[in-house]
């Protein structure tokens, strides 16, 4: 056990519409599972993220609907806390980015990096639509790459090769929005001094041991060809630029990414700051034993292994130009940047406009959270991008967490509470016994020390391994049998119940909800898991009120650790942990995605 503090930074999921499993498969259930072993290991977890909120594509989606840009965060934010909160996403505090307090940061980081000479002014050619005369941003053009040829890539990046790019170096760009060809006029911006932080980022990079080899190659391959990015945008949906004759300008903004990165911080403040310890954040940030996680899917590598600890550095006055730390003094960059791959769903790749998309909210209507939960730990993108069939998710979710896991479970539950009622009393163990309570009590080194390298996929393969070296055990001793012998009767239930508590503490992060109800099964009182709550809150500084996910995670009896179980405690006949899925549900859930309804 120990106590290190430990941020787990969670990608910002975007405001313009619902998230499907495609999203929380990269950033929600693996930096949950995360956390959650972190706290029962006796960590000190500070979980934070929220809604993205500004940029062009929800000004887009407000101009087709005939509202304001706030209207669609608030409608989809609420949307997204509700989704985040039913997957039983542990967040200390899930936000949004249009807080008065996160403007106040995102403007503090600016001036800090400013007063350090790493952000300059630059007149650039930005791109207008002929037709209406409005800022074309630049993920809204298309166009071939310049660098590796890729017929599909995007004005700030290609998402073929990586590299960043800006608008007027693609072949052939158009508009995403009408299919205009873009015309490009001089805009002023203030641009980060990118290549002056080439040497610090290779050095920081060069420290880090323990990431993903495709995250680290490609962290590293970024430096080659760093450029000045602006900083700022021709939107008017926004934070404000914190400088004289900016500040009131309609037409500026800091750009969307710049400003979501900074989100990790002004969390961690707007946390503290309701704490009733406004000062508390600074244990995550400051302290040089505290370690930082953060979690996303590939597409989002560049802004943090690469922009986001620019931003730090350049901050902390330690980029090429030197400099002295700003007002919240020097920060830490990540520990590890833990990206997975991206999940497609039936062979093609989500598209929430192409209606190839499964909404978290519609999954969790019709299924239990824990069985989605289980399939990204156990099948999911954690390495290479992977395929969610329902096929599989149907055959993961019966041959082995209702076959396998549930049926452990019950059965031996059943047994020991229709025999004794309660909790046998066991007499001498035998050797099985022995060897199976050393396997179980045995893994959580193991498991553990996976989980902490964020190895997850072979964490719960491990954990589920040893759930069958319990069912091994139960089917060798045949319990039933030994009607002749309660003695030995006895004590092999005794044996199966510690199992089964040590494989639940092994397989909690991961299914937090089933192992509250085996908990209660083996006679546990109060929570073993905490379930995230919403709280409806008031902004901190301008009083509109908004949802966050917050909850008590320390009242937890969690622990990852192997706890004894009690002789006598009374047992009652179980109910079933896990819901077999038929087989019609595969043709059914096909039936929709072919007919395009989500």
């Amino acid at each position: 056990m120990s106590d290190r503090h430990i941020l787990t930074a969670v990608a910002w999921p975007y405001a313009n519409g619902p998230r499907h499993i495609g999203h929380v498969s990269g950033f929600g259930v693996p930096s949950d599972v995360f956390s959650r072993y972190q706290r029962m290991a006796g960590n000190k977890v500070l979980m934070v993220s929220g809604t993205d909120e500004h940029g062009t594509p929800i000004t887009v989606a407000a101009d087709a609907e005939g509202v304001s840009p706030q209207q669609i965060a608030d409608r989809n934010n609420r949307i997204i806390v509700g989704d985040l909160t039913g997957l039983g996403l542990s967040y200390d505090l899930f936000t949004r980015t249009t807080t008065a307090n996160h403007a106040a940061v995102s403007q503090e980081i600016f001036l800090g990096l400013l007063k350090n000479g790493y952000v300059f002014p630059q007149t650039t050619l930005g791109a207008i639509s002929p037709s209406t005369g409005r800022t074309l941003p630049d993920r809204y053009i298309e166009g071939t790459c310049p660098i590796c040829g890729y017929d599909g890539a995007r004005g700030d990046q290609c998402d073929n090769c990586g590299n960043q790019l800006d608008p007027v170096d693609l072949v052939n760009p158009v508009s995403k929005i009408n299919g205009e060809t873009p015309k490009f006029v001089e805009s002023e911006h203030w641009f980060l001094d990118l290549p002056a932080f080439a040497k610090a980022l290779g050095d920081w990079l060069g420290t880090r041991r323990s990431w993903r080899p495709n995250v680290l190659n490609f962290s590293v391959n970024l430096l080659e060809d760093l450029k000045p990015r602006s900083y700022t945008r021709d939107i008017d949906w926004g934070i404000r630029i914190p400088l004289p004759d900016w500040r009131e300008r309609d037409d500026k903004r800091i750009y969307v990414w710049f400003d979501a990165v900074v989100g990790y911080l002004s969390a961690s403040i707007e946390w503290a700051r309701r704490s009733g310890d406004p000062e508390a954040w600074r244990q995550w940030w400051q302290s040089p034993d505290a370690d930082a996680y953060y979690f996303m899917g590939k597409d989002n590598i560049v802004f943090h292994a690469e922009i986001w600890p620019a931003q730090l550095l350049g901050y902390n006055g330690a980029g090429d130009k030197g400099g002295t730390p700003g007002s919240y003094g020097a920060l830490n960059l990540p520990t590890e940047v833990v990206s997975s791959e991206f999940l497609t769903m039936e062979g093609k790749k989500f598209s929430s406009s192409r209606r190839v998309v499964i909404y978290v909210r519609d999954f969790l209507e019709r299924y239990d959270a824990d069985a989605l939960r289980y399939f990204i730990a156990v099948a999911g993108p954690e390495n290479q991008d992977t395929d969610f069939t329902w096929a599989e998710f149907r055959r993961r979710n019966n041959d082995e967490l209702v076959a396998g896991w549930g049926n452990l479970v019950n059965r031996s539950i059943s047994m020991a509470a229709k025999n004794v009622g309660a909790v046998p009393q066991p007499g001498d163990l035998a050797d099985a016994d022995r060897d199976l309570l050393a396997t179980t009590s045995g893994a959580f080194g193991t498991v553990g020390d996976l989980l902490g390298r964020n190895r997850q996929k072979a964490a719960i393969n491990e954990a589920m391994r040893v759930v069958g070296e319990a069912n091994k055990y139960l089917s060798d001793q045949a319990p039933w049998k030994l009607k002749e012998d309660p003695a030995r009767r006895d004590s092999v239930l005794f044996t199966a119940l510690q199992a089964i508590k040590d494989c639940n503490g092994l397989l909690s992060p991961f299914l937090p909800h089933a192992a509250q109800q085996v908990h209660e099964l083996l006679g546990g009182e109060g929570t073993w898991s905490v379930a995230p709550r919403i709280e409806e809150v008031t902004d901190l500084d301008d009083g509109r009120p908004y949802p966050v996910i917050t909850g008590d995670y320390e009242t937890g009896q969690a622990v990852w650790a192997s706890v004894p179980i009690t002789p006598g405690t009374p047992l009652a006949a179980p109910k079933p942990v896990f819901t077999k899925l038929d087989e019609s549900i595969v043709e059914e859930e096909l039936a929709r995605f072919t007919e395009g309804t989500p």
